[in-house]
């Protein structure tokens, strides 16, 4: 499918979506959970349709309600249950420790890019305590159980693999450390996980780059619980914001939130002067910042992203090549991307890699651009942001999908 947009202004307000990031993790806990947990998430995606599925077939029960999802938990696992992540990394990094903490054999594959994805040394973590895996690719089948103990994680590839460690330790109910070796990327999704699990009451303590959780009776549903505002996908129309021209408001946020991706708010105001942004924290805001950068007379140095590279698509060439496809100026290297801002884009014809992130970058930069824009592949807003071009045209974006 495509989309064919017209520029135009967008002017009014947007309510963002729930957060997804919040949304995996209170699903898994409200599987694990001693009770019923019925959970206020005022939207939904593939990604979380993914894990909401993975968590059925492992014997949850999660049924859709008028607000979100009722959530009645894993009595007893399922034998050779089989795991279709979709194409969403936080799924596929979370399921696989949570299904080796039930302890019996699982399956897990996935579509898209996810095999390509890297999940080798969150593989090696279960091997070395009293799991056997496959392979370190998916497709691959989980046996054995998790056990307590310590393990050590390399936080410069993915913060996901000690997220999946801490989602999952607590079903052991014993005392285990989780030491992060190397430059911690993404803490404040590890900081979003220690959360959700205090929520259903684990406590855990993280001082310098370990993480102890504590011996525990198992995680407890506090029966209600609401999904907050996603700053990730709501920085779109922040970003729209910030673009001359439009005028865009988007509420269901809060700035108490520990999000990461809320620092867009701050990042927008410093556009029009020269400057370095360090996104090690913030990969996911990376296509719509670099897009935005191009609307204003200053460069902008994009860097600490080399992760971005096994992401949905290589984010750090999908994103120069979307830039350079609208007309402007943009360079990336294994570790950064440099957009030379001129204060403007033509348009043109653009793909999406089957990115989300790259989809909807491309959408707010093409209301602003001086002709038409084509994007290829636009379905790709699935993943994370189903209504999006709905909230697009309601702000006054002129877009045919085709």
């Amino acid at each position: 499918m495509k989309a064919i947009i017209t520029p135009s202004a967008l002017c009014g307000e947007v309510k963002a979506p729930a957060s997804k990031s919040v949304a995996h993790r209170a699903l898994i806990c409200a599987a694990l959970s001693d009770r019923a947990t019925k959970i206020d998430c005022s939207t939904t995606s593939a990604d979380i349709e993914a894990t909401a599925d993975c968590l059925r077939q492992l014997g949850a029960r999660i049924t859709k309600t008028d607000t979100g999802f009722l959530v009645d938990p894993i009595t007893d696992s399922t034998e050779n249950a089989v795991l279709n992540c979709g194409e969403s990394g936080s799924t596929l990094r979370f399921m696989l420790p949570v299904a080796a903490s039930l302890g019996k054999a699982v399956s897990l594959y996935g579509s898209g890019r996810l095999p390509e994805r890297p999940i080798g040394e969150l593989c090696e973590a279960l091997r070395s305590h009293g799991c056997i895996t496959s392979g370190d690719t998916i497709p691959l089948t989980v046996s054995g159980k998790l056990e307590a103990g310590d393990y050590v994680i390399d936080g410069s590839v993915s913060s996901q693999f000690i997220s999946g460690l801490l989602l999952s330790l607590p079903q052991t109910h014993a005392e285990s450390t989780v030491t992060v070796i190397g430059e911690i990327q993404s803490k404040p999704y590890i900081n979003m996980t220690l959360s959700v699990l205090s929520d259903f009451g684990i406590k855990t303590e993280f001082k310098g780059n370990k993480i102890k959780i504590f011996p525990n009776n198992g995680f407890i549903s506090p029966e209600k619980y609401t999904v907050e505002g996603d700053w990730s996908n709501g920085a779109f129309f922040i970003c729209a914001d910030a673009i001359d021209g439009n005028d865009v408001k988007c509420s269901n946020l809060t700035d108490k939130s520990i999000q990461g991706d809320k620092a867009v708010a701050e990042i927008t105001k410093k556009y029009g002067s020269d400057i370095r942004i360090d996104v090690g924290n913030i990969p996911d805001l990376v296509p719509v910042l670099a897009v935005t950068a191009c609307f204003f007379k200053a460069t902008t140095v994009f860097y600490n992203a080399a992760r971005l590279k096994i992401k949905e698509s290589d984010r750090l060439l999908s994103t120069q090549k979307l830039i350079t496809d609208l007309g402007g100026c943009a360079e990336a290297t294994d570790d950064t991307l440099t957009v030379y801002g001129n204060g403007k884009l033509s348009g043109g014809t653009v793909d999406s890699f089957n990115d989300h992130r790259i989809v909807m970058a491309a959408a707010i930069a093409a209301a602003a651009c001086e002709k038409e824009t084509v994007i290829n592949g636009c379905e790709a807003v699935n993943k994370s942001y189903p209504t999006f071009f709905e909230e697009y045209k309601a702000l006054g974006g002129k877009v045919k999908l085709d």
